[in-house]
């Protein structure tokens, strides 16, 4: 957050536990990313079964929204999952 306010940008902290990601965006972010939005390292996916992690990434987001990795850094049309180089080269351009 400290390296967006930094360059100027305005992001705004969700919990996704108790404010869903909006449909819209989840959907975006599914089509984009697939299976990478799912936190396969999370004491919420260590805790289902075999059968659930199979299941469609956008549905167990829906079902458990705490499995979503973070951050999700949306600005209109422009997404990144993480904060590794590539989402920090969106972001903060050659600054980050």
């Amino acid at each position: 957050m400290k390296e967006l306010q930094a360059m100027g940008h305005a992001p705004v902290l969700r919990d996704v536990r108790a404010e869903p990601v909006p449909e819209a965006i989840l959907s975006a972010a599914e089509a984009r990313f697939g299976s990478d939005l799912l936190n396969t390292r999370s004491t919420t996916w260590r805790g289902l079964s075999e059968a659930e992690r199979a299941g469609e990434a956008g549905a167990l987001l829906r079902a458990h929204p705490a499995l979503m990795k973070r951050p999700l850094v949306v600005q209109g049309e422009v997404m990144s999952l993480g904060w590794k180089a590539d989402a920090k080269e969106i972001w903060l351009g050659s600054a980050g």
